[in-house]
């Protein structure tokens, strides 16, 4: 049973918007041709949108202003963001709001699993805010949606990007249990960077976090993806990618992290479409099964095509 820390003696929904956190503002590149997309509008996009307020759903694709919502959500592909809109870590990349979340949503399993069913959705891919003041991480909740939409849409494959549960003992467990048919927790950044970048994290923990799925059940498929483009050097990618391995990981995603506003990370380098054909043609030969690298890579596009992608790449073994 997840329970909620006791916060009585804080201040109650303290929320900060990643843009005013007190850090340094940092000069905006300008975007290169190949980063610029089509903005949303299509009559599908909207089909998409309508049936996300309906069953008061939370997408990463609004929360973290991804460039592909309008491709996605025009093919009726959304991110399911569970447990609120309101992270207990303030990442330096990221733009989704800071503060103290509320109470789960008891209904939430149903919603999500309702709206996939409605989306008539073959793959989801479900994640989440970090809740680092559930005594779980919010591990029970994932595996409450996981089986909710396994009830609902049996035939859906079902993929989970976690947190990284981290001093949550038993947390894991749980999700692994719950048999998604994909495990994804992303690295963000090269070890050198998380100092910075993701303070409250540790790079070290969310690689182990990935061998473990592995040694508890290895018909999971993993996964990890990074942003390039906030100081790392070609070499800290490679190694990454040899820890990711030496992790088992079966997929990598790289993708451009385009800074939110000037009080967020600086943007350092916008890194090529040909350096990002590179990293996808060495993590191949490195041993991952699927790579998705390219200016927009985020960790959730395309990744029902992938995913059919990666099995078939099992198989073949």
């Amino acid at each position: 049973m997840v329970t909620v820390l006791d916060t009585s003696s804080r201040p109650k929904n303290v929320i900060r918007h990643p843009e005013k956190i007190n850090r340094p503002e940092t000069p905006r590149l300008k975007k290169p041709s190949w980063i610029r997309v089509k903005a949303p509008g299509s009559k599908a996009y909207s089909e998409t949108h309508k049936i996300v307020k309906e069953n008061d759903l939370v997408t990463v694709c609004e929360e973290a202003g991804c460039p592909n919502i309008g491709e996605c959500w025009e093919k009726k592909h959304a991110t399911m963001m569970i447990m609120g809109e309101v992270c207990t870590r303030a990442c330096a990349f990221c733009n989704v709001r800071t503060g103290i979340p509320d109470l789960l949503d008891k209904k939430e399993p149903e919603n999500v699993a309702l709206a996939v069913q409605k989306l008539g959705l073959e793959h989801v891919v479900i994640t989440s805010v970090d809740r680092d003041d559930l005594d779980d991480g919010g591990a029970q909740h994932f595996a409450d949606v996981i089986l909710a939409i396994r009830e609902r849409s049996p035939k859906t494959t079902i993929e989970v990007l976690t947190p990284d549960f981290l001093r949550k003992n038993g947390a894991l467990e749980k999700v692994v249990e719950a048999k998604p048919d994909v495990f994804n927790h992303n690295l963000e950044t090269v070890a050198a960077k998380y100092l910075t970048v993701r303070p409250g994290a540790r790079y070290f923990h969310s690689l182990r976090l990935l061998q473990r799925v592995k040694e508890i059940d290895e018909q999971i498929f993993t996964k990890s993806g990074i942003m390039v483009g906030l100081g790392e050097t070609r070499n800290e990618v490679l190694q990454l990618m040899d820890d990711l391995r030496s992790a088992g990981v079966d997929f990598i995603t790289i993708g451009q992290y385009l800074q939110p506003t000037s009080k967020h990370h600086e943007l350092v380098k916008y890194w090529t479409p040909e350096e990002f054909k590179a990293f996808e043609t060495i993590a191949y030969t490195k041993g991952f099964s699927m790579v998705s690298s390219s200016p927009l890579t985020r960790s959730s596009h395309h990744a029902g095509e992938d995913f059919v992608k990666l099995k078939t790449a099992r198989e073949v073994r």
